[in-house]
């Protein structure tokens, strides 16, 4: 597996040197992304050391790096997976021809588009987390906050190497636009809704990784099936980052789950607020609110350019090449829950126009799978209490559900019955207060806030007091 050299200026694996003119957009470029991190990166802590992890390669064994660092310093570049010797288009209308190496001239347009939206997703949820520095509940969390953000920094870099190195002029322009889109902007927004919400609070920030963050593995994984190689390398890289983000989503929230149950047992109340704690049907609203938004990012349930990006050989399903079937679906089938009248059925739908919806249900699945750890934490301190994910029309705003009003147990309701029980189902003004009031930073080493649990163990093996983050 090759090495990054980290004695370039941009740290890379893909002989960058050998290319003048792309080392030159990317040099000019490097810059202004320090800027962007400077003014959008994490608040108030440009200056102090975090012990972060650095891949010094990019096979399975390529995470043992980790040093302080301070996070402008930190070595971002361009690290692509290991060519597949052979690798063909596994999918669509191209199926068995050799992999592109470069952008196929008719698809140029609606490639750049995947790339760009895709890229506008990693600086955004940096931008949305900038101030929960200043509110940690531990070193611990506040290191992995930042991890989380220089490598989602990293992804950004990921997505302006494919566009400078392969897009020309318009992919210059797109990288420098990268930079001026803002979170939640109301002149130039993110691209996608769900990276223009607020992340206030770390209740709010865990349950983004959990459930936004999963999104991302799945578009990741999806492009990462490309029949334009260079993508598909860099997406399969970007995916072993974007586990740990994961990690940090799923972990945090069991720790508010196993702080919550501890509080109750320890007094012997639902009343988890009078001591500090998150309430569980608190943790139902947040789940409620978290899930629906991410729901959307999927798209429509039917969709044209869905087909269309399969069928060019653009973007595959979730493990393509696992699929038994004839990879291009031009004569199957896949159900896909719609709307008649006031019901919820489920019809079948032309298996290429249904892709989204397709990869909508593989993310549902996991998302139960991390559900179910939660409530086994529930069961296991005997509390007769389950969260679960809302129904898929839900709070949605694409797609079939976007006109309607639907009830977290999936029952078309009326406006009437929304307005008087949605403060049930999702968080409300009181909520977020309540929630914003817990976060008081907790920066001493080896100590934890109180509404969550310490962590099962340490960062590479370090003990829970272990300095985390240099704050003197």
């Amino acid at each position: 597996m090759a090495s990054i050299d980290y004695n370039e200026r941009i740290p890379n694996n893909v002989d960058l040197a050998e290319n003048r003119r792309l080392l030159r957009a990317l040099e000019d470029w490097q810059p202004k992304f320090l800027e962007w991190w400077k003014d959008m990166g994490p608040e108030g802590f440009q200056a102090k050391e975090v012990y972060l992890r650095t891949a010094t390669s990019v096979d399975a064994k390529g995470w043992a790096q980790f040093d302080y660092t301070r996070m402008p310093e930190y070595r971002w570049g361009i690290f692509l997976a290991e060519p597949e010797p052979g690798r063909q288009v596994n999918f669509g209308d191209h199926q068995g021809q050799p992999a592109w190496q470069e952008v196929p001239g008719e698809y140029r347009g609606t490639l750049r588009r995947l790339i760009v939206t895709q890229g506008d997703t990693e600086p955004a949820s940096v931008e949305q987390q900038r101030h929960l520095g200043r509110t940690c509940p531990s070193l611990y969390d506040l290191r992995n906050l930042f991890q989380v953000n220089v490598e989602e920094g990293r992804h950004l870099w990921a997505m302006v190497y494919i566009l400078d190195a392969h897009f020309g002029r318009d992919g210059r322009e797109e990288s420098e636009a990268l930079l001026q889109r803002r979170s939640g902007d109301h002149d130039k927004p993110r691209i996608l809704g769900a990276f223009n919400e607020r992340t206030p609070d770390w209740l709010s920030f865990f349950m983004f990784c959990f459930f936004t963050d999963r999104d991302g593995k799945y578009q990741l994984a999806s492009l990462a099936e490309s029949g334009f190689d260079p993508l598909s390398r860099t997406c399969r890289f970007m995916l072993t980052e974007e586990a740990h983000h994961m990690f940090v989503g799923e972990s945090g929230v069991g720790r508010i789950v196993q702080r919550a149950c501890e509080i109750m047992r320890e007094h012997k109340t639902d009343d988890v607020r009078r001591h500090g704690g998150v309430d569980l049907p608190t943790m139902q609203k947040y789940i409620n609110f978290h899930c629906s938004v991410s729901l959307d990012l999927f798209g429509s349930e039917v969709s044209t350019n869905a087909a269309n990006f399969y069928t060019m050989g653009l973007k595959g399903r979730f493990e393509e090449t696992k699929r038994k079937d004839d990879h291009r679906l031009k004569d199957g089938t896949y159900t896909v829950a719609t709307l008649a009248g006031d019901k919820i059925i489920t019809r079948e739908e032309g298996a290429l126009v249904s892709l989204n919806e397709r990869l909508r249900d593989d993310y549902i699945a996991d998302c139960q799978r991390g559900v179910n750890r939660w409530n086994e934490i529930i069961k296991s301190h005997g509390i007769d209490f389950t969260l679960t994910l809302p129904h898929r029309g839900f709070r949605r705003a694409i797609g079939a559900f976007a006109e309607v009003k639907v009830s977290p147990d999936g029952r078309v309701i009326s406006e009437a019955e929304w307005d008087a029980h949605h403060h049930e189902w999702l968080p409300t003004a009181e909520d977020e207060a309540y929630v914003g009031s817990l976060m008081q930073p907790v920066t001493e080493p080896g100590k934890m806030a109180n509404w969550i649990a310490p962590p099962a163990r340490g960062i590479n093996s370090r003990p829970a007091d272990f300095e985390y983050v240099r704050l003197g």
